[in-house]
């Protein structure tokens, strides 16, 4: 796939795939993204995942036209882009290997050789020549690794992005932009989520380039409505609410607090509430959870107590929206107890190191069931939230 006259997608789909990181289902794939540049010399941008080195080195030598390839540039050394910088290496004894300081280190970590005698070591601000192109690179520390680098190529205006502005799903050839933004969100949040001030760092730099194409190591390269792309990734960097509309997170051990939790979804709705998303933590995907927590701007978590505290679908939920520094929220509670309900208390306590959040005053409390009388404290909690 040409991404220019002398640029080339090199990436492979990962179509059997079941859980990306081991963690992030990803029903649709996943692709692995490396390009080609072909000036007077020619640079290899990263690798593929293990699996797909025979694959990714066709595609190499097809794209090279017989050529020599003379370096290979790595971004980022998380193993679904590095695994086969010592099959390239081997191919192509003498290509150079190109990258931070850093990812030279990990590589001896990886490979045991950091490639010391044909290494060329970049930093912010240096270049790589390759004649009629050239790459500016552009340090990204933490987006989402350390070591983590973006490119620029002037000439053609195109922005090699590391793991910034990808997705998950393979690469669908005939609609790839399809549900972009919800698959790039769950994936921004998922993987990137905490890092929001490394990426509004490296925003502000972007802002000072023409950018034509965007062009990542997961998913679609970018050439359209690059405005609204960057524009979504500054919203979320800055953990702004996206969208108007209510979360409405439960955990339920025998029905009861998810009935309580329905009823208060449908009282949110007829009070006109423009979006509400209902989820039940201990069965649905928690990024997809996440994904829309940070989207919206207010969540109502509705729990059972559980030893004293809160139950562990619920725990371990909120523990992952406050490794990603979820804030600026307005958040309320529906807690439930057959004598003593505690949920609350030990929800709101999850949140103590978090920034910019407003609990609601009113708690809803039940005990046991939902009751006629637990309708009205519902009632004052819509109220609070709209």
């Amino acid at each position: 796939m040409k991404i220019s006259d002398d640029i080339f997608y090199c990436g492979v789909n990962d179509k059997k795939i079941d859980l990306f990181e081991g963690q992030f289902p990803v029903p649709d794939g996943m692709s692995y993204n490396s390009y080609m540049i072909r000036g007077e010399k020619i640079a290899v941008l990263d690798t593929v995942d293990e699996n797909f080195g025979d694959e990714w080195l066709g595609k190499i030598e097809a794209a090279a036209g017989g050529a020599n390839v003379d370096f290979l540039v790595v971004h980022h050394m998380e193993s679904d882009h590095s695994a086969n910088i010592l099959n390239f290496a081997k191919k192509y004894p003498s290509a150079k290997i190109v990258s931070s300081q850093m990812a030279f280190s990990m590589m001896k970590n990886f490979f045991e050789t950091d490639f010391a005698d044909r290494r060329i070591v970049v930093k912010e601000g240096d270049s790589l020549d390759l004649g009629k192109h050239k790459l500016n690179f552009i340090a990204a520390p933490n987006v989402h690794w350390p070591e983590v680098m973006f490119s620029y190529e002037p000439n053609e205006k195109i922005l090699f992005s590391a793991d910034a502005f990808g997705k998950f799903g393979a690469i669908d050839e005939k609609n790839p932009l399809d549900d972009w933004a919800c698959e790039a969100r769950r994936y921004y949040f998922g993987i990137v989520g905490k890092f929001g001030a490394n990426v509004q760092a490296v925003l502000k730099k972007a802002s000072a380039l023409e950018i034509n194409q965007i062009c990542p190591l997961h998913g679609p390269v970018l050439r359209e409505n690059l405005c609204e792309y960057i524009s979504l990734y500054d919203t979320w960097s800055k953990y702004e609410a996206e969208s108007e509309g209510v979360v409405v997170a439960y955990a339920s051990i025998y029905g009861h607090t998810k009935s309580t939790a329905e009823k208060f979804a449908e009282k949110l709705r007829e009070a006109g509430c423009p979006k509400v998303s209902v989820f039940d933590v201990a069965r649905d995907d928690v990024f997809e959870i996440v994904e829309d927590a940070f989207r919206y701007g207010k969540l109502v978590l509705a729990a059972p107590t559980y030893n004293c505290g809160v139950f562990p679908a619920m725990k371990n939920f909120i523990e992952a929206l406050t490794e990603r520094n979820f804030q600026n929220r307005k958040i309320g509670f529906i807690e439930n107890g057959s004598w003593a309900p505690l949920a609350a208390k030990s929800m709101c306590a999850q949140f103590g190191n978090c920034k910019n959040l407003e609990f609601c005053e009113n708690v809803v409390s039940i005990k046991g069931a939902m009751k006629a009388c637990d309708e009205e404290k519902m009632d004052a909690l819509v109220k609070e939230l709209l």
